[in-house]
């Protein structure tokens, strides 16, 4: 596996769960790990609707403001700018990110687990108008039996992205990507160089 590295290694990593999990998801702490293991910070996050209780995640402007407000004060607590963070996640979490790069919230890179590019069956409702305006380092890792989008329909989907993209099949996997968190965890990892962070 060869990876297009990161061109700095980042301030600190900002990682938000799918619509049906939380911060605690065993493939964000696995990540998160990885991530402290390599000297980079890790926040992850809830989104209000899970805060609240509730099943049904928010509405998209709720969801990007929860992002954009978590990475600001990741950004203060590291007294950076967010444009020296990755922003990720599972699923839903990693494609509310890549829609906050999009909308005012600068970043260093996005980590996209599982991005769900369209929904099971539907592949005439892509979930991508906005890749064509993200211009920083994306690392997707997918299974390559994901019913969101296949490697061949995510191929073609990101080729609209400006920014160096690099794609990680996990064979075999699914959408959840269960009982592969260390495959995720260390393919995330070798995406960081061995750099020492700019503040």
């Amino acid at each position: 596996m060869s990876l297009k590295r990161l061109p700095f290694k980042p301030a600190g990593a900002l990682l938000a769960p799918g619509a049906g999990s939380g911060r605690d998801h065993s493939t964000l702490s696995a990540i998160d790990s990885a991530f402290e293991a390599r000297g980079v910070p890790v926040l992850r996050i809830d989104f209000p609707y899970r805060l609240a209780g509730r099943r049904a995640p928010d509405r998209p402007a709720v969801l990007i403001e929860s992002i954009r407000e978590a990475a600001n004060g990741l950004a203060d607590k590291l007294n950076v700018g967010t444009e020296r963070l990755i922003l990720g996640g599972r699923s839903m979490g990693g494609r509310i990110c890549s829609l906050s790069a999009t909308l005012g919230v600068p970043c260093a890179g996005l980590l996209l687990v599982s991005y769900p590019l369209h929904p099971p069956g539907r592949p005439d409702r892509p979930r991508t108008d906005h890749f064509s305006q993200i211009d920083v380092p994306c690392l997707f890792i997918s299974g390559d039996r994901d019913a969101f989008g296949s490697p061949s329909e995510m191929e073609a989907a990101t080729a609209s992205i400006t920014g160096p993209v690099d794609h990680v099949w996990i064979a075999g996997g699914d959408h959840s990507l269960r009982n592969r968190d260390a495959e995720v965890a260390d393919t995330a990892a070798s995406w960081l160089p061995d750099l020492p962070p700019v503040g």
